[in-house]
């Protein structure tokens, strides 16, 4: 087995807006001590669930510091066998209203094609390119990517700020992308990264699995995964809550129900999803996706993703997780979900 990681990042502090989420963040970056200060004063107060949090944020902090996108990257293969192979998704935030970043998009982006061409990593990363297609120049960025650099994706945040079937990329960049047999990958959660006014119901409609269903009906061949399977959140409710029999519209409200209701329609043969950081709640969703995947529809759309290094946040490393469901989903499944799928989305197979 050659698992394939579908959703990780590289990017570091440089490429984050100085004021997010808060003003306050900027005396962080600029004064990191204060981090492992907090830490320190946690861990002599009487809360020990502030500390342990306390303690995952250094983690997370730590590696969002690093010095570039190879040291992250090379932190992430500590955790796989050799020839595991990384779809790496960089992130476009220097216009989303909180103040600018050290280093812009094309920045990113061209440090992480010249990771890809270094003989230790050309076999191990498969770059996407970040749109954020407010942007002036962001059909002529994706292209230069694709074409220039060869990058093999295009990765997009709606809760940035625009809906997926904004005009840019529904006359420029999903053109291109059936051209060159790419697929795309959406974040598909309440939570994460937001533009300022966006975070809250204005990024949950535009997030929303059914705002994606205008793209699916006009690019019938473009190959789409809506990230995390709908989110924590999502996933709590499922368990939790449930569904109110008497009320159609319910199943719909819950995102982990719709992506899967969508997928099993048939109506979206090119739609998928990735089960990234949403299955680092290891014990609490492993029974409910191992069930999801007892369908065999759902078990050629799902993907193999973990989302590093944003579960630096959790308990479980890379390595707990990934090795804890190869042994609850057995071989053949988990080989499904981590090599077959995700070779079919890269258009690696028919």
């Amino acid at each position: 087995m050659k698992i394939i990681n579908c959703h990780i990042h590289t990017f570091t502090t440089a490429h984050v807006p100085l004021y997010f989420p808060f003003q306050a963040v900027a005396a962080f970056r600029k004064m990191p001590g204060l981090v492992k200060l907090l830490r320190w004063v946690t861990s002599i107060l009487p809360w020990e669930n502030l500390h342990d949090w306390m303690l995952r944020m250094e983690n997370f902090h730590d590696t969002s510091r690093r010095r570039c996108q190879e040291d992250i990257l090379r932190e992430v293969l500590c955790h796989y066998p050799g020839d595991t192979k990384f779809v790496v998704l960089p992130m476009d935030m220097a216009e989303i209203g909180f103040g600018p970043v050290e280093e812009d998009i094309d920045e990113q982006h061209d440090e992480l094609a010249e990771i890809c061409r270094k003989d230790q990593f050309k076999d191990r990363v498969i770059p996407f390119a970040s749109v954020f297609p407010p942007r002036a120049n962001a059909a002529s960025e994706f292209r230069r990517c694709v074409e220039n650099h060869g990058f093999k994706g295009l990765k997009l945040y709606p809760k940035l700020g625009f809906a997926p079937d904004h005009p840019v990329l529904m006359n420029e960049i999903y053109p291109l992308c059936v051209e060159h047999n790419i697929p795309v990958v959406s974040h598909c959660s309440r939570g994460g990264v937001y533009g300022k006014g966006w975070n809250g119901a204005r990024g949950d409609a535009v997030t929303d699995p059914h705002a994606f269903l205008p793209v699916l009906k006009a690019f019938p061949d473009l190959r789409v995964c809506l990230a995390h399977f709908g989110g924590d959140a999502e996933w709590a409710d499922y368990m939790n809550k449930g569904f109110d029999p008497l009320n159609p519209a319910a199943r719909r409200e819950n995102w982990v129900a719709a992506i899967a209701d969508l997928i099993r329609s048939g109506d979206y043969p090119n739609l998928y999803t990735d089960i990234s950081y949403t299955i680092f709640k290891f014990n609490e969703y492993m029974p409910l996706l191992a069930l999801f995947l007892e369908d065999p529809k759902l078990k050629e759309r799902v993907l193999f993703g973990s989302d590093f290094y944003m579960t630096r946040q959790e308990h479980l490393s890379e390595k707990a997780v990934s090795i804890r469901l190869r042994e609850h989903l057995g071989e053949d499944c988990f080989c499904q979900i981590a090599e077959k799928n995700p070779r079919v989305w890269l258009g690696e197979e028919a």
